[in-house]
């Protein structure tokens, strides 16, 4: 059987035995393609005849034509899964990926806007109508509940518990978790659902809590543009749903709470990643550190316990 066969073959059985989402096949596929045809420009298209040195060789050629290292990871994924494969099936007994490690990928800080830059975002002033005040909503509960855009567009009516101050949250893998809906954020969405949403839905009655302006379900691309615009109007460019998410997690740790209640808040499935957060600006944590540490002055200074 031929290389081209064999990723054929996996393709099927990821589809139809594992399970595999659409997306994840599609995008193993175009991964398999490109490795497929790399190898068969070397001369190479049967499975036993590829070689450890090869594969390494593949995944360098990725890395210097600038492919981003999450796609490179995916696409070592779908290579050893592929090999993997084929001597599960019998299709060969080669397994020259046997103990490739996965390449790292760079720690990336996530890109946070300042307390300052939150309140200008949020202070603006919003058009009075049933969109604007949608809008407001839209932004006051990302940055002040710290969801997903993907989150944001599932809440349903059901889901807003605002006398309670809850939203019931259904994040990756529809886990469940409660955040609170607090001050500004319980305001604003009080208002768009009192005052905006009505205006909003259609002849089709929906349980979707942002409508777009034919009364379905706002898409996460409408929410990226509306927290573009509104970003780009107080001069903060580029500005994303998860950059809020984000300043969300970081303000909450500068503010002293405690990074498990945070992984919480979140619906981090693991505290490690939770910990990017913690990259806290140096200037805070020297000051929280002069403020709360016994002997963080020189004796000159006198002591911050001194009478």
């Amino acid at each position: 059987m031929s290389l081209e066969d064999a990723r054929s073959e996996y393709l099927g059985y990821l589809s139809v035995e594992r399970g595999s989402s659409a997306n994840t096949v599609e995008a193993y596929g175009r991964d398999l393609a490109r490795y497929v045809a790399w190898l068969s420009e070397r001369g190479v298209d049967e499975p036993e005849d590829v070689t450890r040195e090869l594969v390494e060789a593949h995944v360098a050629a990725l890395i210097d034509v600038g492919l981003a290292p999450a796609s490179v990871e995916r696409a070592v994924s779908a290579i050893k899964g592929l090999h993997r494969f084929m001597v599960a099936d019998g299709i060969c007994e080669a397994h020259p990926t046997s103990d490739l490690p996965l390449p790292s990928k760079p720690e990336r800080l996530p890109d946070v806007i300042s307390v300052a830059d939150a309140a200008c975002l949020l202070d603006q002033p919003f058009p009075q109508t049933p969109a604007g005040l949608r809008d407001h909503a839209i932004l006051e509960v990302l940055y002040g509940c710290g969801l997903r855009a993907s989150e944001l567009v599932g809440l349903d009516l059901r889901a807003t518990l605002i006398d309670e101050g809850l939203l019931r949250v259904f994040g990756k893998g529809e886990k469940e978790r409660v955040v609170p809906v607090l001050g500004s954020a319980a305001e604003a969405l009080e208002a768009y659902l009192d005052r905006g949403r009505g205006a909003l839905v259609g002849r089709r009655p929906t349980q979707a809590v942002f409508l777009n302006v034919r009364g379905g379900r706002i898409s996460r691309q409408s929410v990226h543009a509306i927290v573009e615009k509104y970003g780009r109007v107080v001069g903060i460019k580029g500005l994303h749903p998860h950059t809020l998410r984000h300043s969300f997690a970081t303000h909450l740790l500068e503010g002293g709470a405690d990074l498990r209640v945070v992984q919480e808040l979140l619906g981090h499935a693991n505290v490690a990643t939770t910990q990017l957060y913690t990259h806290v600006d140096r200037t805070h944590v020297r000051r929280v550190y002069l403020a709360a540490h016994p002997r963080a002055q020189s004796r000159d200074e006198g002591s911050p316990l001194s009478p």
